[in-house]
This record gives C-alpha cells, sequence and structure tokens, in this order.
C-alpha cells in the first residue's frame, strides 16, 4: 500500500512505541554481553507485534479493540486502565477483518513465540544454546514484523534494520564440549527445549519450511580466491533461487538436518483416563477414583490442570502423558502407571497425602519420585 501519512495523534503514538520496541529489541539481541537476549528479544517484539495490531485497529475500527464486559456496556479494566486485546486475539481479529489474511506460517511463528514467552516468563535462562536453538525464528519473528509494518502503513515506517549472525569464538566444536554443553542444561532449559522440539513436530511440512515460519541459515566459509568485494555472509530468500538451486540446497541440507520419522500408529500402548484408573486399582487392589487421579497429574505436572483455559494443551511431560489433537483429549503412558503404582507401594505416596497436597496447590518434583523404584 501507499505509505499511510499519520498525523499527530492516538495511531502514531500507538506505533511509534510499537516501532521502538522492535528497535529495542534488536538492540537487546545484538549486544554481545547480552545474558538475556532470547528473554528480552521475545518480550519487546511480542509488545512490538501487539502495538503494531492496535495502532492498525485504531486507524481502521478505532478504539473497538478493547475487551468488554459479559453484559456489552462496560469496558474491563485492569488497574483502572481498559484492558485491550493481547496478541493472540489481535491475531485472530486481524484476520477476520482483513480479505489478506496473515499466512499459516506467520501465525504458526506467532504462536510460537506467545508460547515461549510464557515458558520463560518466570526463568532466567542464560543459556547460549537456546540462543542459537531458535536463532530461524526469531529472525522470521522481525522479518514478518517489518513485512506487516510496511503493508500496513507504507515503506517510510521500514526498520532498515536486522538481527546479526553471532560471531563464534571457536570454529570447531568437539563432541565432548558438545556432550558437556547438553549436561549442563539445567531443567527449565531442557522444559524449554521440549517445547521448542514439540511446537516444531507439530508443524505442517510446509509450514515449518517456510521462511516466514523460521528462516534457514547455512554457514559455509568461503575459499580464498572469491572476490574480494564479497560480503563474509550472505542472506538469500529460498522462494528467490531457481528451482536448480532449491535443488542443491536441498541436497545439502539433507546432509545436516535432523530426521523426523513419523510412524501411521498413533497411541500405541497409551492408556485413557479411566484406563489408568483401572490398571493401577487393579495392580494396587484399592479404590482410586477420578479424582485422585486429577489430584496426581496435577500435583506431579504431567499435564495442564483440566479447568485452566489459558493452558498451552501440549504442555505435557511426554514420558508420562500427551494431548491427543485428534480427539481432544490427553493419553498416558505405562509409564506412568509404573511410577504411581510405585511410589503407591514403596509408600512414597498415600491418597490423603496427594490430595492434601492438590487442595494446598503443592507441586511435587516428579524427578525426585522416579528414583523411588521399588527393588
Amino acid at each position: 500500500m501507499a505509505s499511510t501519512q499519520l498525523r499527530k495523534g492516538r495511531t502514531k503514538s500507538i506505533l511509534m512505541g510499537s516501532i521502538d520496541s522492535a528497535l529495542l529489541a534488536v538492540e537487546i539481541y545484538n549486544k554481545p554481553r547480552t545474558t538475556f537476549r532470547t528473554e528480552g528479544f521475545i518480550s519487546m517484539m511480542i509488545i512490538s507485534w501487539t502495538k503494531l495490531f492496535h495502532a492498525w485497529f485504531n486507524h481502521t475500527i478505532g478504539n473497538r479493540y478493547y475487551y468488554k464486559t459479559k453484559s456489552g456496556t462496560r469496558y474491563k479494566r485492569i488497574d483502572g486502565e481498559r484492558k485491550a486485546w493481547e496478541l493472540k486475539t489481535c491475531i485472530s481479529e486481524y484476520n477476520k477483518l482483513e480479505d489478506d489474511e496473515l499466512k499459516d506460517s506467520v501465525v504458526a511463528n506467532l504462536h510460537f513465540f506467545i508460547g515461549l514467552r510464557n515458558k520463560i516468563e518466570h526463568r532466567h535462562v542464560d543459556k547460549s544454546e537456546i540462543d542459537s536453538l531458535v536463532l530461524g525464528e526469531c529472525q522470521s519473528f522481525l522479518y514478518n514484523y517489518e513485512s506487516l509494518l510496511i503493508k500496513l502503513f507504507g515503506k517510510g515506517y521500514a526498520l532498515n534494520e536486522n538481527l546479526v549472525y553471532s560471531l563464534q569464538f571457536s570454529t570447531l566444536r568437539t563432541k565432548e564440549q558438545q556432550q558437556s554443553n547438553k549436561r549442563a542444561l539445567s531443567r527449565e532449559v531442557k522444559e524449554i527445549k521440549d517445547y521448542v522440539d514439540k511446537y516444531r513436530t507439530a508443524l505442517p511440512d510446509e509450514v515449518f519450511s517456510s521462511q516466514e515460519y523460521s528462516i534457514k541459515l547455512i554457514q559455509i566459509p568461503k575459499v580464498s580466491n572469491t572476490n574480494r568485494s564479497d560480503l563474509a555472509i550472505e542472506f538469500v530468500r529460498l522462494d528467490e533461487l531457481s528451482n536448480d538451486d532449491i535443488e542443491r540446497y536441498e541436497q545439502v541440507t539433507t546432509i545436516i538436518k535432523d530426521k523426523v520419522v513419523k510412524t501411521e500408529a498413533v497411541n500405541v500402548e497409551k492408556y485413557r483416563f479411566t484406563s489408568v484408573i483401572d490398571e493401577l486399582n487393579k495392580r494396587l487392589n484399592t479404590d482410586l477414583n477420578q479424582y485422585d487421579m486429577r489430584c496426581l497429574y496435577t500435583v506431579f505436572s504431567i499435564r495442564p490442570r483440566s479447568n485452566d483455559e489459558n493452558a498451552d494443551p501440549f504442555d505435557t511431560n511426554t514420558k508420562y502423558c500427551m494431548y491427543d489433537e485428534v480427539h481432544g483429549d490427553y493419553v498416558y503412558t505405562e509409564d506412568w502407571i509404573d511410577f504411581l503404582e510405585n511410589n503407591f507401594k514403596n509408600e512414597a505416596i498415600t491418597r490423603e497425602f496427594i490430595r492434601n497436597s492438590f487442595r494446598n496447590d503443592v507441586r511435587l518434583d516428579v524427578e525426585e519420585y522416579e528414583g523411588r523404584n521399588l527393588d
């Protein structure tokens, strides 16, 4: 669209706040000594995206991007301020209002960071493994933002900024170093990595492979006889390559990319909620019921609480429980039944103890109880 000339006013004020947040996100990410890199970048970009949508809504539909009470006559308020749509709602409302909807890959990238932000909000993660793990998604997060910014308000608001590819202090990392780094990962970092892996695996191939979801970079040292004016690193859009170049690119990436193995069978050797109760009662000769099972999965945090509407259903401990998206419920593993059987038989847990823990909102460390197996 042609550049939208905004006069001083609410829309321009919101838009400039959005742009400032994006520039600050880039500044945080590109500082070499930053230890809050990924968390800071994501937090500022979430704000930036949200304000971008708010600016557009204010420009097109006025101040109707605020939540109202059930009666529809009053605004919901937080600390006296009207509660505006959060990013997830902005995405769905934008697609309802605009004929040219956001691409599925753009939406997938946004939802990825909304979930990741929720994961890291109460954690301090300063491991470089997380930074490199989501580099591609971070780059797309920024590029998608600028693309929509230009589309909605014109090229006059282009950022002309980008993330740099971080310099490495060593050209080689030995297997021992890689294993050491993996062992050093904290439990919280592992939980974040599990979230990233599960989210990527669940994406359709065409979404995961798109540049809008994640920009894939290959670092190949250039030989010494290249043109001396060449850039050390060049970024090439996949959709601008010829068919021959794309074929060669695919041949290279098959050498280095992880293979995701898909099988036709699903939920093999998995148990439904009531089947867990039946099997456990048979093994223990007891009368545990559905309430006890809810207490157990909540106390040990193997899946979200059933009444938590804001929880990510895929946020499970996959060793014990997985979300079945097709049927909209959860399935449980043999390991979960064995885990409960062992701890009940060893008297590490009792029905009353679990119920009291649930009532008092106590969470138990599942790893602590995993070592209490039967002889």
